[in-house]
């Protein structure tokens, strides 16, 4: 049993890594103990879409009448168990699909724990505990993550639950307690918010989603707090007593510590790495602080070894991983593989209003001593905008006033997720601000927005 290419984990990195792989013309095999497709299209990126679609659903036919739209004496309610049967539905199909993906590129798939063993093997464990060795003369590990537990806030599945355990609740809460505001917290809590459930959303940190603009976080704070949602910053989480009927919660703030109560409470606090048991010390695999240390293309300090997403340094993101598998099998075939420029990896946030970011913040350009020109245009004078109905938000673009390097971008508003890419390409290609204004936009689009705000940075915007 001897492939060129085996591959642990079959997530956005691992399968991602395996298809290149085979098109390459590499025998090749993927190890998985779980779902294909791993926690981003089974219990992650995919599931969670699905579910804030069906919220987002729910809160337009609460404003019908403000599209001129009526719907009688009926009243639209939140059927929740069909809610979280659609997103199951929807996981699965995906799954389905990568099956499909991997039969069509004649990879083998192994069900069972993969684990990598001196001498270029890998020892298979499958459910009923027997163990199968392959030989493979290059190994890839993307064993992914999961949700980080503290030791104050242990999870029961039940009361305290992880990102998991919130797509497939048995009955909606009423209430629930929401730790953590990055991607994973904000977007749970805005789906439960939005169907009706109360929320309190606690952050450690002086702003929501503390990775973005301040500005940008400061609008989505903003825009929770109009849904009713209690947004609580700066706040620490001390204990969490679940021995009750609900959840109680100790949050210290600088005006004191206060109880709160929930009927759950989900930890956001972050991703643990899932490195135990597949034999990085028995191999002889550098690793420290959770994570597999690799050269630029993901290479272990073992000849045939390799690690790419979660496991290894860098953004914990699908699109990376995917990215990083690519990268790491075209090193292997021999071919000028390009190392990814992690400065220009767009980051999203699919709440409402949807987040989506590349490059530095204003404040970490002026404390890099970078004199700037900033340019912002909100959705307020967008045509578009207007005619959907959603106003909110905001496009923030940041240049380097010397050398017109485009440093970053900013947004928060409907459908900016889709939107980034072009300045990802943009920066890419070393566009200049000029480029950008000179490029024709289609109007009536939100992306005339990233056009008017690059105007403004140079003191050219025509609607503003």
């Amino acid at each position: 049993m001897n492939y060129d290419v085996m591959v642990i984990g079959s997530g956005p990195g691992g399968y991602v890594a395996a298809i290149r792989a085979a098109q390459l013309g590499f025998k090749t095999a993927v190890v998985e103990k779980s779902e294909l497709g791993g926690i981003c299209l089974n219990w992650g990126c995919i599931p969670t879409k699905a579910l804030l679609k069906s919220a987002q659903v729910f809160n337009y036919t609460k404003h019908l009448s403000d599209y001129g739209v009526t719907l009688g004496d009926a009243t639209p309610e939140i059927n929740f168990p069909e809610v979280i049967q659609r997103s199951r539905g929807v996981a699965d199909g995906m799954s389905k699909g990568v099956q499909f993906l991997l039969k069509k590129n004649k990879i083998d798939v192994i069900n069972g724990f993969g684990k990598i063993l001196p001498g270029k093997k890998v020892e298979v464990l499958d459910a009923d505990g027997n163990a199968t060795v392959y030989e493979a003369k290059h190994t890839i590990l993307a064993t992914g993550a999961r949700s980080k537990e503290l030791p104050f806030m242990k999870q029961d599945g039940k009361k305290v639950i992880g990102y998991r355990e919130a797509m497939t609740l048995p009955e909606q809460p009423e209430t629930m307690i929401v730790v953590g505001s990055g991607a994973i917290g904000s977007e749970f809590a805005y789906f439960y918010q939005s169907i009706g459930t109360k929320v309190t959303l606690i952050e450690y940190l002086p702003n929501i989603i503390p990775l973005e603009d301040e500005e940008v976080s400061k609008q989505l704070a903003r825009s929770f707090k109009k849904l009713g949602m209690k947004v609580m910053t700066g706040a620490s989480v001390k204990e969490v007593d679940a021995s009750g009927d609900g959840c109680k919660v100790k949050v210290e703030t600088k005006k004191g510590e206060e109880i709160l109560e929930a009927d759950i409470v989900l930890s956001a606090v972050g991703v643990q790495t899932n490195l135990e048991g597949i034999g990085l010390d028995e191999a002889g695999i550098a690793h420290e602080n959770g994570k597999i240390k690799v050269n630029e293309y993901y290479e272990t300090n073992v000849e045939g070894v390799y690690a790419i997403g979660d496991i290894v340094h860098g953004p914990a993101l699908a699109h990376v991983a995917s990215a990083e598998g690519i990268c790491c099998v075209e090193k292997i075939a021999g071919m000028d593989a390009e190392t990814i420029d992690y400065e220009n990896i767009p980051s999203c946030t699919y709440t409402v209003p949807e987040v989506a970011s590349v490059g530095i913040t204003e404040k970490q350009a002026k404390e890099q001593g970078l004199e700037i020109r900033v340019g912002k245009f909100p959705f307020s004078a967008s045509g578009k905008a207007s005619a959907s109905g959603n106003k909110d938000g905001f496009i923030k673009v940041i240049f380097d006033a010397k050398y017109g390097e485009w440093l970053g971008a900013h947004m928060i508003g409907e459908n900016v997720t889709e939107m980034i890419a072009e300045v990802v390409v943009a920066r890419k290609l070393e566009t200049t601000g000029h480029e950008i204004i000179k490029s024709v936009h289609p109007h009536p689009t939100r992306s005339e927005a990233i056009m008017e705000a690059v105007a403004q940075a140079y003191d050219e915007c025509i609607h503003l």
